[in-house]
């Protein structure tokens, strides 16, 4: 019988197990995980009885099996060898090439592959291809860890200010949260990553021209004027403006600082006021407004008067609005 199938007689007279994969040649099946579990050809998984003898070996011709799903037990099989699986199944097997994303080592790794349906019968290490179709595994690969990236404080900053302009008007500023980025990141990120073979090498650089790709350089002007960087004071001092925040923009300045101010400062085309908290000379909070005016000509006479006593070394006027701006103290004898 093994002879009329055509079977070489030294795996004829070896192999049982052949003889079970003549008949049934989607069932021959793979070891994997624990004693006793087993992957077929045809992708479901099967297990004997750890005790059984076959449940050490490596590969497993079956012949019946009782039950389905995750419970499927194995009943009637026979060990093969990968001689006999070749002689049996040859015609079936496919040598393919593949790059994957190892999410343990956060890197691709490239192999080559003898493959019979579900089961690797053999593989090959190979070098990663410096090309796109590798650098899109990747980016897909990465799109679980978005927020690993190596993001600048700059580069979070460009986020928040693209998002405060979304919430604000709504398109066409582009979404860039984390979910948005990460649904489409095989658009954005790996045009910028092509030869890049794991995380730990996509650096600023990468992330710096895939964010700038979202921002067509109509609204990357229009970002410069409506969610600037920073504020600069009437001091000259230049404050990086918070857009991380849920209440909107803020920033956080010395009280003197905007002495002689008398407009709340806004973004947004002026449609949005930022968020001030002001602060003593010692850097300490004491108020936080969306209406600057609204404050010198309410409640600063209350925190004058606190602060008067607090730091008699700095000049507290009576009317902020027509004051100069200051970052230091009294000169000494006033």
């Amino acid at each position: 019988q093994a002879a009329a199938a055509g079977l070489p007689a030294e795996v004829a007279d070896d192999e049982p197990g052949a003889l079970v994969a003549l008949a049934y040649p989607d069932r021959i099946a793979r070891a994997r995980g624990k004693a006793g579990e087993f992957l077929l050809a045809n992708g479901r998984g099967a297990f004997v009885d750890p005790a059984d003898r076959l449940a050490r070996e490596p590969f497993l011709a079956v012949a019946e099996i009782a039950g389905g799903g995750a419970s499927a037990r194995i009943v009637l099989s026979a060990p093969i060898t990968p001689a006999g699986i070749e002689a049996v199944a040859g015609h079936h097997i496919e040598n393919v090439e593949e790059v994957v994303f190892d999410r343990a080592a956060r890197a691709l790794r490239a192999r080559r592959l003898r493959r019979l349906g579900a089961l690797v019968l053999a593989q090959q290490p190979l070098a990663v291809p410096a090309d796109e179709a590798s650098a899109a595994v990747l980016a897909r690969g990465v799109a679980a860890i978005i927020d690993s990236l190596p993001w600048t404080k700059g580069q979070q900053q460009l986020r928040g200010r693209v998002a405060f302009l979304r919430r604000a008007e709504g398109e066409p500023w582009p979404d860039l949260t984390d979910e948005a980025l990460a649904r489409d990141v095989e658009d954005w990120l790996a045009p910028h990553i092509v030869g890049v073979t794991g995380l730990a090498g996509i650096d600023a650089g990468h992330l710096d021209a895939a964010l700038r790709s979202l921002v067509p350089w109509e609204l990357m002007r229009r970002l410069d004027a409506e969610a600037p960087t920073h504020f600069e004071a009437p001091t000259g001092s230049r404050i990086p403006v918070d857009y991380g925040g849920e209440e909107g923009p803020s920033i956080a300045l010395r009280v003197q600082e905007l002495f002689g101010l008398d407009r709340h400062p806004t973004l947004a085309g002026g449609r949005v006021p930022l968020i001030l908290e002001l602060l003593s000379p010692a850097h300490r909070p004491i108020q936080i407004t969306r209406d600057l005016p609204g404050f010198w000509r309410g409640s600063w006479a209350g925190v004058r008067a606190d602060l008067r006593g607090r730091y008699p070394k700095h000049p507290w006027p009576e009317d902020p609005i027509s004051a100069a701006p200051t970052t230091r103290a009294k000169p000494r004898g006033t």
